[in-house]
């Protein structure tokens, strides 16, 4: 059996991508936890990163952003 021609995942046919689907079932699973464990993982679930444009061949200062849903 080819890989074209094999069953596709049921998250890409949703059309969501692995990382969206794996973001989702992580959200889930924290949201079932009971206390004091559901407050540990809300901290663990905050996404920072940063992020910077790049202009003129050079690389600015990079901003510091957080990931609101």
């Amino acid at each position: 059996m080819s890989a074209t021609t094999g069953a596709v995942p049921f998250w890409r046919t949703a059309g969501m991508t692995y990382i969206g689907y794996s973001r989702l079932c992580a959200s889930m699973v924290r949201s079932c936890l009971k206390e004091p464990y559901k407050s540990e993982a809300a901290e663990v679930e905050k996404v920072h990163y940063s992020r910077s444009k790049w202009s003129d061949g050079k690389q600015p200062k990079p901003t510091i952003c957080e990931d609101d849903k």
